[in-house]
């Protein structure tokens, strides 16, 4: 009886595609899709997760007060240090987002973890435009257009961090990395940012790669 209650089991496990067998597999260089166009499965929003929906393979953030969507999926545990990371971003007028990396989930607020790569074209917010990090470095030229598809460039390796928009570099600078006290780089997730009431941001093409 035992063996064949073991034939069976191998015998499921051997039919299983190899994707699901053995977890995510990034594509030819190297890449990892962290949104799969149609759902939100692998990211957990905070304590409004209305601010985040699924529409036409779109992740549309916004429309709340200050909210969170978090990756909690399988990709590298949702743990992360040094990679790149990057996406394609529409924002309507007067939208305000974010990318926040080296973060944890927690259920309202700003992360207290964590560094963030400003979306912001024309809301309210002039010291820190799309490009800059929030609260590090701030940058008060408008480099995007609202509704228009413009891509976000994430690079992190070590304590050096290059953000770039539509190829151009924004920020090339240091953090401080493992800080006792205030704000630091570590490791961990991402989370995108729902930011207020009048503001709708879009996301696709949601892809990272390791630099371990």
């Amino acid at each position: 009886m035992e063996r064949c209650i073991l034939a069976v089991l191998l015998g499921l496990f051997v039919g299983l595609p190899a994707s699901h067998a053995q977890g995510p597999t990034p594509d030819k260089d190297g890449w990892y899709r962290l949104f799969d166009g149609k759902s939100l499965d692998g990211w957990k929003a905070a304590d409004e997760p209305k601010a985040f929906k699924v529409e036409d393979g779109l992740i549309v953030a916004g429309g709340t007060k200050l909210t969170h969507l978090f990756y909690v999926g399988p990709v590298q545990n949702a743990k992360f240090t040094n990679f790149e990371l990057k996406t394609e971003v529409k924002t309507r007028p007067k939208g305000n987002s974010g990318i926040v990396f080296h973060t944890e989930f927690q259920t309202k607020g700003f992360p207290n973890k964590g560094f963030e790569f400003q979306i912001n074209n024309t809301g309210s917010d002039k010291a820190f435009r799309t490009g800059s990090i929030y609260p590090a470095r701030p940058l008060d030229r408008v480099v995007a257009k609202d509704d228009e598809w413009f891509e976000c460039y994430l690079i992190v390796k070590g304590n050096k961090v290059v953000l770039k928009v539509n190829g151009e570099t924004m920020v090339d600078t240091t953090l401080p990395q493992g800080a006792k006290t205030g704000r630091g780089l570590s490791s961990g997730t991402f989370a995108l940012q729902g930011h207020d009431p009048g503001s709708i941001v879009y996301f696709r093409s949601l892809r990272v790669k390791s630099l371990e």
